[in-house]
């Protein structure tokens, strides 16, 4: 380990471990002033390793998954949906709340991919993990890549209801897709984060 030779910090050096880390401090007193069936609140007092000790809220979520779903043309499958908090209507990638009890994240994510676009996909991969928003939530999201796609069976796919009722399908060529992020015309976190890590990959970064 090296000191950055003219900014703070340290260097990282190649070998070193590049990873996140479990590391857990103390919780010294907890409530819970809300529970429901999609979040609950959690205040937390926790105690540092110098023994400073503070509350923190935490969102208790039960995560999710999404996809980016791409047809034999390079197209990617987005959806146009209403959010009510964001008072506007985002395109977003297929996804949904792990709110099955030992539904395995791949299974969620091809009921969510079918249930929200008639949509069924034949060739599955993972893409990237990432917590949503580590600062006052638990809620950790598993992003998957699918390529061949077919049409849902007639009759196969449940009732759509509130928001979901009034999803727009909309398939984007990749590039198209990827520009409209750095263009920052796209803004949901899930899709930004999915498309560019499907467009690295294509850049060679892994």
């Amino acid at each position: 380990m090296s000191a950055h030779p003219r900014l703070p910090g340290r260097w990282w050096q190649p070998g070193e471990p590049l990873a996140d880390t479990d590391e857990s401090w103390r919780v010294v007193a907890s409530e819970q002033p809300y529970q429901g069936p999609f979040i609950s609140l959690r205040e937390d007092a926790v105690r540092s390793p110098d023994g400073d000790e503070f509350a923190r809220l935490v969102v208790e979520h039960h995560g999710a998954v999404g996809v980016v779903a791409l047809d034999d043309d390079d197209r990617v499958l987005l959806l146009s949906q209403y959010r009510h908090a964001a008072r506007r209507r985002l395109l977003e990638l297929p996804a949904g709340i792990l709110d099955v009890d030992g539904e395995p994240p791949l299974e969620a994510v091809a009921r969510e991919l079918t249930e929200e676009t008639d949509v069924v996909a034949h060739d599955w991969a993972g893409l990237i993990d990432m917590w949503a928003s580590p600062g006052v939530s638990d809620e950790f999201w598993r992003l998957y890549v699918a390529r061949d796609l077919h049409p849902a069976d007639a009759g196969s796919v449940p009732e759509r209801r509130h928001e979901e009722a009034h999803l727009e399908v909309v398939w984007v060529p990749l590039p198209d897709a990827v520009e409209a992020v750095l263009d920052r015309r796209i803004n949901d976190a899930m899709a930004v984060a999915g498309l560019l890590a499907v467009w690295a990959q294509r850049l060679g970064a892994r």
